[in-house]
């Protein structure tokens, strides 16, 4: 068992600390700035060391309602704004969120860990939605058409489904905000915000930059607080609000699912994945060892697309594994912010414990540590990157979302046994195939019950296509053309044919 190189110094300059005092630490309601109604604060951390980055005011369930209420008066005037004033606005803040990008990535490697690299992708690919969502505002088409009999005419409108709540995950505090404030604004919906508690800063400043853009106020209202419950709790009840947004675990979209019944309202569920990496026998094995760690390593494995099961054929796994865990021994674990840094540090102390145990049992379980295996000694939640070798098909690895950098190896013989253990999850949302035989991967593709399939390709998320599982992943899609469609509600209106006899 090989170990990675530890960075333990920190940096601390001038710039943190000016784009800390500039991010809003209150509350944005109705176009606002205001502290929690009861003054309640919570703390956010450096998952690199541990550190309080800032404290918040932390929005209580009347905090909740009155967001609720900005929304709902300004629903009707923002439903009725011209789409191309509501393409202009998210055009400005891709713009604004672009150049500020270096501010926006080190904001996020300060509160969510991520190497200061990787923050800058994210900035990339969340700012995209902007301008994705943008160009999609004038594109809503309705149609108009003629019976089959003749009598009337069809006219088919698309509306803003109404106030909605986004709440979003901490692994990717940018992305996840702009995937869904996006297309809301662009289908002319208002919205109530609550980001993590765990990273909420970087969605603090962006709804700052969505305001500087020229969003009208009431439309966009940003709760953070210490407590999710007691912001989804109330506003769920309230029958003024029509929609729910949510990324996060399973679990918990169910209890919201369940919560969201009692007013019928929609619901967009992005949730967990257990996401099987397919190396079959004719496979490229250095692009399959690269895209691997692309699948792996994004965002320290804090993805729900994250490789999380590597399913490789018995004639190719030795190799493959050797060069895989060549890669993963070379990368550094540090702070985000220091150029080596090539790993940053999970969330919190549970997500290292949690990452932690599930390796531990599957070593006991017969599995051997390749690399890595061991929390990282100092300050910091770090854990070293692990490949796993031999790991028994009926370990608790596989079934769990790891959610930390760990890769766990099993083999296969065939193209039916591959198929059979991708699809041993209750979860389907990303997958990757890596085969040089185009009819084979078609082929495994349409077997195989995942929302999101990559072909010889590691990375898949992209604005322009529609994000989403089957299965207990969730439902709904976000982005693509069907990102816009989540907003809106059909309506048929029946009109007699003038020229119908």
């Amino acid at each position: 068992m090989t170990t990675t190189p530890h960075i333990t110094r920190t940096v601390s300059n001038e710039h943190e600390s000016l784009l800390l005092e500039a991010v809003p630490t209150g509350l944005l309601i109705n176009g606002d700035w205001v502290e929690a109604s009861d003054g309640g604060t919570f703390d956010v951390h450096d998952p690199a060391t541990g550190q309080v980055l800032a404290i918040l005011a932390s929005a209580t369930s009347d905090d909740a309602i009155a967001a609720l209420d900005a929304a709902d008066a300004a629903q009707d005037s923002w439903a009725r704004t011209a789409p191309r004033t509501r393409s202009e606005i998210l055009r400005r803040a891709f713009d604004l969120v672009t150049e500020r990008a270096e501010d926006f990535a080190l904001l996020m490697t300060l509160e969510m860990g991520k190497p200061l690299a990787e923050a800058r992708g994210e900035v990339t690919y969340g700012a995209e939605f902007l301008r994705w969502f943008a160009e999609e505002t004038v594109r809503d088409y309705g149609r108009y058409l003629t019976t089959p009999e003749g009598k009337n005419k069809v006219l088919v409108q698309h509306k803003p489904v109404g106030p909605c709540l986004l709440i979003t995950p901490w692994n990717f505090p940018l992305a996840m905000a702009t995937r869904k404030v996006a297309p809301a604004v662009a289908a002319g919906c208002t919205m109530v915000l609550k980001p993590a508690k765990l990273t909420p800063l970087t969605s603090q400043l962006f709804a700052q930059t969505m305001m500087e853009a020229g969003l009208p106020a009431g439309v966009l209202n940003v709760v953070s607080s210490a407590s999710a419950s007691g912001i989804s709790g109330p506003l769920l009840k309230d029958s003024r609000l029509r929609k729910v947004s949510f990324t996060g675990s399973t679990p918990v979209g169910k209890r919201l699912m369940a919560d969201a019944a009692q007013n019928v309202l929609r619901t967009s569920m992005e949730l967990g994945g257990n996401a099987p990496f397919i190396v079959f026998e004719d496979a490229d094995l250095d692009a399959a060892v690269e895209g691997a760690m692309a699948a792996k390593m994004r965002n320290m494995g804090e993805a729900c697309t994250a490789a999380n099961r590597f399913l490789v054929h018995e004639s190719v796994a030795q190799e493959f594994t050797r060069k895989f865990a060549a890669a993963m021994g070379v990368l550094t674990t540090g702070r985000g912010t220091e150029p080596e840094t090539t790993v940053g540090p999970l969330i919190d102390a549970g997500a290292r414990d949690d990452v932690h145990a599930l390796v531990t049992a599957a070593v006991g379980a017969g599995a051997v540590a390749v690399t890595g295996g061991a929390p990282v000694d100092g300050p910091g939640y770090f854990y070293q990157p692990t490949v796993l070798a031999n790991v028994p098909n009926d370990a608790a690895i596989l079934g769990h979302e790891i959610f930390g950098p760990v890769a766990p190896i099993t083999t296969f013989t065939t193209e039916e046994e591959a198929i059979k253990l991708a699809n041993n999850t209750e979860y389907g949302l990303a997958s990757y195939l890596y085969s040089r035989d185009f009819s084979r991967l078609l082929r495994v593709a349409e077997q195989i019950d995942f929302g999101m399939v990559g072909f010889n390709a590691g990375v898949i998320s992209n604005a322009a296509a529609p994000f989403g599982g089957v299965k207990q992943s969730g439902l709904g899609r976000e982005g693509g053309s069907e990102g816009i469609a989540e907003y809106t509600t059909t309506q048929y209106i029946g009109i007699a044919d003038p020229h119908a006899n």
